[in-house]
């Protein structure tokens, strides 16, 4: 089975590519975007993630377009925001239409691949915030591909973690042995993770929940609940 893996160098993404690689005889081709976002550390860490487990890796650049993808915290001069995950808050680092962007470019590298699938991170634990990654937009951009394409391949979008949320695919990873300290969840790029991202909060949650201390370095690892003020 040859696959196409959307794979950001975050935790999600890099549990995923394991993931698959444990599927037998996977091949998989790894696609990263550069969207213009404010650091490049995650990129950084998908390189490392592909290259370990020996697939083919593009960063494909889209950063032509990032004067049109306004208002997002992760690619415009607005300031990240910081505290629980799940606040409304939160939804400042949605960058339009983010996923099906990527998802089009990957879709059409697996047609000219005959990929049997194409697979993204999507998550239960993003479906508050991010539209792009809810069963409903899978499932329909998924056959609206399909309806696009002349042949049988690819056969679908696949998005193995779409109803877990970040403790279950933690906990996943555990067992396949994602070399964690080789990916980046942080919204900031300093040295080490900030720790108050609503990123962040929710990778120290996940770790928390298995009790077990993420490898990363953290300026502070203290969980905020939901409606408390950062310090």
């Amino acid at each position: 089975m040859h696959a196409i893996t959307i794979i950001s160098g975050g935790m999600d993404s890099a549990t995923l590519a394991y993931h698959v690689n444990s599927f037998k005889n996977c091949t998989q081709h790894f696609l990263s975007f550069n969207y213009g976002q404010k650091h490049g550390k995650e990129l950084e860490c998908a390189k490392k993630i592909a290259a370990t487990l020996k697939g083919q890796h593009d960063v494909i650049d889209l950063t032509s377009i990032t004067h049109l993808l306004k208002g997002s915290a992760l690619t415009d001069s607005v300031s990240m925001p910081e505290g629980y995950y799940a606040e409304e808050t939160m939804r400042l680092t949605v960058v339009p239409n983010r996923n099906a962007i990527m998802l089009s470019i990957a879709w059409a590298t697996g047609i000219a691949e005959k990929a049997a699938y194409v697979f993204y991170g999507a998550h239960a634990g993003d479906h508050f915030i991010y539209e792009d990654c809810r069963p409903e937009f899978v499932e329909k951009l998924s056959s609206a591909f399909s309806k696009g394409t002349h042949g049988p391949f690819p056969y679908d979008i696949r998005a193995p973690f779409l109803h877990h949320d970040k403790a279950q695919i933690l906990r996943e990873g555990i067992k396949l042995k994602v070399p964690y300290e080789d990916t980046w969840t942080c919204y900031q790029g300093g040295e080490v993770s900030c720790g108050k991202c609503g990123s962040c909060q929710e990778r120290l949650w996940a770790f928390s929940e298995n009790g077990i201390e993420d490898p990363l370095p953290y300026a502070t690892r203290k969980l905020i609940k939901k409606g408390e003020q950062v310090g």
